[in-house]
Parts: C-alpha cells; structure tokens; sequence
C-alpha cells in the first residue's frame, strides 16, 4: 500500500512459495499469508499472465507491457484493504464479515496451543502468545487498531485451521504459513490488538473457517478456486469488491519479447506466438491460459504464467509496444480491463470489542511490490 520505509525484507511468497505458495493443484492453496518478507518476493514471482497474443513479434524488435494490480493471490483479507476500512470507520468485525461472507466470531477451544515448525524443530506455543509473536510480522504496527485485530482473528483463526504439516505441526513459522517471530515481533499496539479480540474465531456455520488473507487486492479479492487451482469452492472465501484498495496497489511492467520467450522456455512448441487468456476468475484474475508456438498451443494455468514472468498478482492485462504503437492484446475471456471501484459508505456490523485506535495517515509512496511493507 505504500510503505516504502517500512518494507523489510520479506522471503518467499507462499503463492508459489513464492511466499506465500505452490503453482497448481490442491496444495496451492495452503499458503495464505503475505508477510512483511513475503511482499518483496512477491514483486519477483507471484502474479498473472493476461490476455496476450504476440503474434509472431520479433524478437527484441517488441516490448511486452504488462499492467496489472494487487498483490498476493487474491483470496480472503486484503491487508491493504483492512487498512482503508479502518481509515473509513469499520470496526474489526465489519472488516472481518466483509471479506469473509457469511462468518461469525466464535470462540477458540480453551488453553489451545499452536505446533509451529521453526527450522528443523517443532515448538508449541500457546495460542494467544503465538498470535502476539505474529502480527507485527504481517502487518505495520502503526497501522489503525480495527485493521490489526482483523489480523489478529484472522491469524488466530488460520492458526487453527491450517493444518500444514498434517499430525506432526501445525503452521509453518514463515510466509508458508504465516510469520511468526516471537517475543521479537510484540509491540503495545499489536498487543492491544491481540488482547481486545482474546480468544476470538471466525465461524461459518458452528465450524472455524481458513482465513487466507494477502497484502493487497487492485480492487477485488477472488473466489477459492479461481486462484488456488484445484481447490473446493467455500461459501466463505467469494470474490468481493474491495472499496478502500489503495490505488498504489496497480503496477506495470515491461520486458522484451525475447526475455518473455525466455521465461516461457520450456511452454513453447517451437518459437513464440503469442499468450492467449482463456478464462479469468471474478476478479479478473487469470485461470487458464494457453503458449501459442509455431508448432502448437500449450496449456498453462495463470499461476504458473504469473511465475514465470515475475507478477505481482494474476490480475494483468498485455499489451505490444513496437517502435511505432502500443496495442492491446487479446484476451479470449471476455474480460476488458476492470475500472476501480467506488468507495461505499461504511455499514454497521456488531462488534465485541472497541474499535479504536488513530487512523494511520495514508502513504505517498508505494513498495517494491505495491502492497504494504511491515515496519
């Protein structure tokens, strides 16, 4: 959202773990978490490949222009989202019934601990304390207290329901997961943070629901299984609109037709024709795509696209720029370029514990991924 002087350095990014993740099927979506590592990662691999057709441009003679927006895989809480929520007045629970439709707040099982692997060795934590050593390493700690107890509920619960090592652990203690630093990452306001939502879940129906949440939505968060490819839809985890998404969160790059032959290696069947986008997801982020070379088309999900050319988000639109003009490819999902959306007013939502805290004044600035960086 634009920190850049509070961007640390973030390590992978589980999209692809990348940071936050792995490219395809139902292991893809276990990484959620866009932590303070995770954004700068994020800028070299995360992202999206849309609507491109080269048709045979030369190499190095064409510019390929990518433009795009938001940051992360687009399912669940946007941070920066949260933040603008809480500028605009939302209290932790508004922001939290926002993103994920149709839950409620429930309480955690009693004296719960979390397994957390750190390095080689397993360590339980209690839940509370595991929470207090998370949120500062996921978002600024200076940012308004209702977006940081929508972190802490969505960290507490995620904690629970993760399940990332089946019976040995838990949650990983890096951007698989979710960062965890301990001791080292507690401070007054995350604290408060933790202390006023003490003990709180979310719930669809009477069970804890996964909160997977990332650093920054261009506009829309994603459904489920538009994004982590092969995943089951859940009620919970729906596309929405994200009103108060930072307009820094939009990003644009440019790389020579021969470097993006380059990435695509081993997708092309012969040369390099073009990209074409098959299907986005509500967002519209990429799902499904093909390489088109001189000796056939090759299927690839928008993950993997995004991977390969280094993106932000699987939010992007392709454009060519030679020596004479700039033209927008094709993209055979039908889906133009997506204006931002309006700011709504905010909407009452129960709440159990007080909102406040200052807002945290907005940014100038943007980080090397256009999502928020922790201080």
């Amino acid at each position: 959202m634009g920190f850049p002087a509070l961007e640390r350095d973030r390590g992978m990014l589980s999209v692809l773990l990348l940071s936050r993740m792995p490219l395809t099927g139902p292991t893809y979506h276990r990484p959620c978490a866009r932590s303070a590592r995770s954004r700068r990662a994020a800028a070299l691999l995360t992202g999206t490949l849309a609507g491109l057709v080269l048709w045979a441009a030369p190499a190095g003679a064409s510019t390929l222009v990518i433009e795009g927006a938001g940051d992360g895989h687009g399912v669940g809480m946007s941070q920066d989202g949260a933040l603008g929520y809480a500028v605009h007045g939302y209290s932790y629970a508004a922001i939290l019934a926002h993103y994920y439709t149709g839950t409620t707040l429930g309480q955690a099982p009693a004296k719960a601990v979390v397994r957390v692997l750190v390095g080689a060795k397993v360590v339980k934590v209690p839940l509370e304390r595991y929470v207090r050593g998370v949120i500062s390493a996921e978002m600024p700690s200076s940012w308004p207290l209702a977006a940081l107890e929508a972190q802490a509920v969505a960290s507490r619960t995620y904690a629970l329901t993760d399940h990332a090592g089946g019976s040995r652990f838990d949650v990983y203690s890096d951007t698989r997961s979710q960062v965890y630093e301990g001791v080292a990452a507690e401070t007054a306001q995350t604290n408060a943070a933790v202390a006023s939502t003490a003990g709180q879940i979310l719930l669809y129906g009477d069970q804890p629901a996964i909160t997977y949440f990332f650093a920054s939505s261009g506009g829309m968060t994603e459904n489920i299984e538009d994004s982590f490819l092969g995943a089951v839809p859940e009620p919970w985890l729906r596309g929405v609109p994200d009103s108060y998404e930072s307009r820094s969160s939009g990003w644009k790059l440019s790389i020579s037709f021969a470097a993006a032959a380059a990435r695509l290696g081993g997708l092309i069947k012969g040369s390099l024709r073009g990209i074409e986008v098959l299907k986005r997801g509500v967002s519209p982020r990429i799902v499904a795509a093909e390489v088109l070379g001189s000796r056939g088309a090759t299927p690839v999900s928008g993950p993997e696209l995004a991977a390969r050319l280094g993106l932000n988000s699987t939010w992007a639109y392709f454009s060519v720029k030679s020596a004479t003009s700039v033209k927008r490819e094709p993209d055979l999902s039908g889906r133009a370029p997506t204006a931002p959306t309006t700011p709504e007013s905010p909407a009452p939502a129960p709440t159990t514990a007080p909102q406040g805290g200052a807002p945290a004044p907005l940014a100038t600035g943007s980080s090397a991924t256009g999502g928020a960086s922790a201080q």
